[in-house]
């Protein structure tokens, strides 16, 4: 089994910076990764951001490439997802996932573990 724990959401105002950290525990699958999906109250969970298990593969999906990145450092267990110039459609509870599949997941249903969530509250 693979468990999951995000940490590092807040309540700050537009244009401020979070990192929200993903730990890891548990089996560990050499093709999976780690992905970061969002979800606004009223809205679908929203897919973020993928990175495989070396770090060597990243996908951010193109409305927050200029403001999100995504990373890991394997030595801590830990996924990072670093959020830049925060704005108020950025508030949502944030989700790390886990899927064993890297190259094929994008979607929710990709993805098998899932931690507890997040809360970011964007303020104007």
């Amino acid at each position: 089994q693979v468990a999951l724990e995000e940490s590092g959401g807040g309540s700050v105002q537009t244009g401020a910076s979070l990192r929200l950290s993903c730990v890891l525990s548990g089996r560990q699958f050499s093709q999976g990764g780690v992905g970061w999906f969002r979800q606004a109250p009223g809205k679908e969970r929203e897919f973020v951001a993928k990175i495989n298990w070396t770090g060597q593969r990243t996908f951010v999906v193109d409305s927050a490439k200029d403001r999100f990145t995504i990373s890991r450092d394997n030595s801590r267990n830990t996924v990072y997802l670093q959020m830049n110039d925060l704005l108020p459609e950025d508030t949502a509870t944030y989700y790390c996932a886990g899927t064993r599949d890297y190259s094929g997941s994008l979607t929710a249903r990709d993805f098998s573990y899932w931690g507890q969530g997040t809360r970011v509250t964007v303020s104007s």
